[in-house]
């Protein structure tokens, strides 16, 4: 590979990095490249992208960003390395994981780090608390869901029978007083 070729490559890298809120660094020594492209082929059914790209290129991509990445540098980025883009969700890759895992018997590939939202997570045991996670639409409808049960509640309450609505009215002039 030509030294244009490699800054291309950081370029474009530097780019998906600064589109992407969520990406995750994965170890994949010891897999075949079947597995491998299994791998990949699993993450483009899923919506995500998966690269293997050289760790020096890779920090020099997240030199370029504007939040500091030294320390998932200095962390993440040795070994074998490839990554997991994620545009919408930040724990689909985790969840993906999790699933070739179990389909394929296998420990691979192995999470080096992650990066959600400027956030750090490091090591293979974060795995399963990083599938956990909620997304942003999901923690938006337990919100909305929570505000509006109390509306509901009052709601009914008022469709019901005038009986049920006068004995509600009473009970509520008895708490006042």
């Amino acid at each position: 590979m030509t030294r244009e070729e490699k800054v291309q490559l950081v370029d474009s890298l530097a780019d998906k990095l600064s589109e992407t809120s969520y990406f995750y660094v994965t170890d994949s020594s010891g897999m075949s490249v079947a597995q491998i492209n299994g791998f990949r082929r699993k993450c483009f059914e899923a919506g995500l992208e998966y690269r293997v790209v050289k760790n020096t290129l890779i920090q020099k991509a997240l030199e370029k960003l504007e939040p500091d990445f030294s320390e998932f540098s200095e962390k993440a980025l040795k070994g074998f390395s490839g990554i997991i883009f994620s545009s919408e969700v930040g724990n689909a890759p985790a969840r993906l994981l999790k699933d070739y895992r179990k389909s394929a018997s296998s420990k691979l590939p192995l999470l080096k780090g992650a990066s959600i939202e400027a956030s750090f997570y490091f090591g293979d045991e974060q795995v399963e608390s990083l599938a956990k996670l909620k997304s942003k639409d999901e923690l938006l409808g337990e919100v909305i869901g929570l505000l509006q049960s109390p509306a509901s509640n009052l709601i009914s309450a008022l469709k019901s029978p005038a009986s049920n609505l006068a004995g509600i009215l009473k009970t509520l002039e008895e708490r006042a007083q």
